[in-house]
This record gives C-alpha cells, structure tokens and sequence, in this order.
C-alpha cells in the first residue's frame, strides 16, 4: 500500500478532503471546562490557575508520561492544593467526579459547526478528524454532541499513539483518505500544533483563530498556513484560496448552503 508521504506530489488536484481539530475548533471545549470549573469552585475567579495547572499535566499527558485519568485526578488535587487544601484520594476522586459530570452537561458545538459541515458533505468533501485525546472519553463527547457518526476518518491520539503536532499522525489522516498530503486541508485552534502540523506534513494548514474578530481570512506568516476567524469563512478559502479548479466553483457553490462572497 502507498503511503500519503510516498504519493507523487503530481497526482494532487484540489482540496478533496478537509480535516478538522475537535476541542475548540468543532465543540467549545474551553467555556465547557469554565463552567465545570465555576460548578466545582463556585466561582471562576481562579480559572487562570487552574488554566496553568491544566497546561503542565496536559504536556506530560500528551507527552506519554502520565493518563488522562492521573492527569484529571492530579491537575484537581494540585489546584486546591495551590490554595492551601491538601485533600485525600477519595475526595480528589468525588471532586473531579463533580467537575466532569457538570462538563458533560456544558457540552456544546459551535454556532457556526452543522452548517459548516453540511457544506463540506454537499460539496463533495471528504471529512476527516484528527484530535489529540484519549479515546474512550473523545468518543463519548463526540456522541454527546451528535457527531460520532459524521466522520469518515478519525484519527484520536491515545488510540493511535501519537499527538500532533507530529507530522506521522497527519500522514495517517491522509493514508486512510486515500489522498496525498497535498489533496487535503486540516483545520484547527491552535496554530502550533494543528495549522504548522500539517503544513510540515505536505497539508494545507489552516488555523481557526476565534479571536481574530472580523474576518480573517488570508495568509498567516507561517509557511502553508491559512488563517481565518469563523468556519462560515472556511468555504471562501477552500474555493477561492487553496487550489479549487475555477471550472468547479460554480458547481461547489451550487452544492453547499453557505454564501462565499467576492
């Protein structure tokens, strides 16, 4: 079987498959975890702490050296901890049990997610998912949210074993698609790990930046590397930006609900 990076670089056309980041990208992750968080506290005055204790463990985690379970269990005993509280194991445990059920119940995608896909499906696309998480919980959040069944490749760090940034985890992406590098689109929050990712990998990066306000769309001073501030812009760039013949655009359009402008 070839793989993606073996492909010949002449045997890519257009962007034939897009793939996205799940947590902050698809599903609003962050205010999700505020709020289980003020649940937890009563508040959310502390969440920078907590936010920097959750960057420590989440690196080892992702790193190989500790679970999610000992990263959750770990992150929460060190958080009360910082403010004076030693607590024993069981009270971590029914703690950290408090914050994930209030989570789960905060769970949401996006307001601009379902159209965003509709279009890719109408358009033709190919979609795929690449997430850093462990699987069993990325899974349950995914049904939780109604989208388990809407990829058609998913790649989740702790069943594969590798994380992005690591470029072999995006070559496994585009070997299951069938595609070269080339041929696909990945897109997510975080410039490192997802938009850079994948532009090493031969991919066309694309980094979601919410907080860019207006929009963003254009070249980032990353090589590879698209940027826009909402996914209602992701099909402009795919049409007018990364390699969509102009004989097809009208038929693309035609296909999808959004309105790409210009």
């Amino acid at each position: 079987m070839t793989s993606a990076r073996e492909l010949s670089t002449h045997e890519a056309g257009r962007i034939k498959a897009v793939c996205l980041d799940i947590d902050d990208t698809l599903l609003d992750s962050q205010n999700s975890a505020r709020r289980a968080f003020a649940t937890l506290t009563g508040n959310d005055a502390a969440w920078p702490v907590w936010q920097r204790i959750t960057a420590e463990y989440h690196a080892r985690m992702t790193a190989g050296e500790i679970d999610f379970e000992t990263m959750c269990l770990w992150r929460t005993r060190d958080f009360f901890a910082a403010f004076g509280e030693r607590l024993d194991e069981d009270e971590v445990r029914a703690r950290e049990r408090r914050r994930m059920a209030a989570m789960r119940e905060c769970w949401e995608l996006f307001d601009d997610v379902s159209e965003c896909l509709d279009w890719l499906r109408a358009s033709g696309l190919a979609v795929a998912a690449i997430t850093n998480a462990p699987g069993e919980y990325q899974r349950h959040k995914l049904a939780a949210v109604g989208l388990a069944e809407v990829f058609d490749v998913m790649l989740i760090s702790g069943e594969y074993g590798v994380s992005k940034p690591s470029e072999e985890i995006f070559y496994a992406a585009c070997s299951s698609l069938g595609l070269a590098p080339r041929q696909v689109a990945h897109v997510g929050n975080s410039l490192e790990v997802d938009a850079e990712g994948a532009a090493r990998a031969g991919m066309h990066g694309v980094w979601l930046d919410r907080s860019a306000g207006d929009s963003a769309r254009g070249r980032c001073r990353s090589a590879g590397v698209s940027v826009i501030s909402s996914l209602y812009e992701l099909p402009e760039l795919l049409v007018c930006d990364l390699s969509y013949p102009r004989e097809e655009i009208g038929e693309v359009l035609r296909g999808g609900g959004l309105v790409v402008s210009g």
